[in-house]
């Protein structure tokens, strides 16, 4: 039965082996592989296996051993002549499937570096137009100058009106007393 995309997957274990299409599964399980390969814990199991091997076959009774010393461990140097033909392919596929992570990787790392440069060339004319329109905007010290000079020209205006008004009103006040004293 098709899985139904309504509900969540199910907790149940299937004892099937499921196959990803389009992975390629053999690569992945190669590198791992090749991977324990040149770990030390490897070359420790590796070590203790040969040293078992070798006391089994010189030191067990004659009708248990499998290797002859007196044939140089003939089965030993096959057994590691056979790890050796495998370990071999499986590091040159580890390292080619590392090549192609390190290209897919290393054109990334250009195309951030394509859009980080592309970004700081667009702040760059961004801080330059700033910059022009701020030498265009009045700064506080000259709007404030301005503004003195304003202030100052009104007070001189208004010095040259008061005077004009306060000698006609003086004027005027003047001639409405002799005017009422007249009368």
């Amino acid at each position: 039965m098709p899985e139904r995309l309504d509900r969540p997957k199910s907790d149940q274990r299937r004892f099937t082996l499921r196959r990803d299409k389009g992975s390629d599964r053999f690569g992945a399980i190669s590198e791992g592989i090749a991977r324990f390969l040149g770990t030390p814990r490897f070359l420790l199991y590796l070590t203790v296996f040969v040293l078992i091997w070798l006391a089994w076959n010189a030191w067990a009774p004659p009708e248990l051993r499998f290797d002859k010393a007196e044939n140089g461990f003939t089965a030993l140097t096959l057994m590691l002549s056979l790890q050796a033909s495998y370990a071999a392919p499986l590091i040159l596929l580890a390292q080619n499937r590392q090549d192609d992570r390190d290209k897919v990787s290393a054109e990334q790392d250009r195309q951030r570096a394509e859009r980080s440069l592309a970004d700081t060339e667009y702040l760059a004319r961004e801080v330059a137009a700033l910059r022009h329109a701020v030498s265009d905007t009045a700064t506080r010290d000259f709007v404030r100058s301005e503004l003195r000079s304003l202030l100052e020209e009104l007070r001189s205006d208004g010095d040259d009106d008061n005077s004009e008004r306060t000698q006609g009103s003086h004027r005027g006040s003047h001639s409405s007393k002799s005017e009422r004293h007249k009368k």
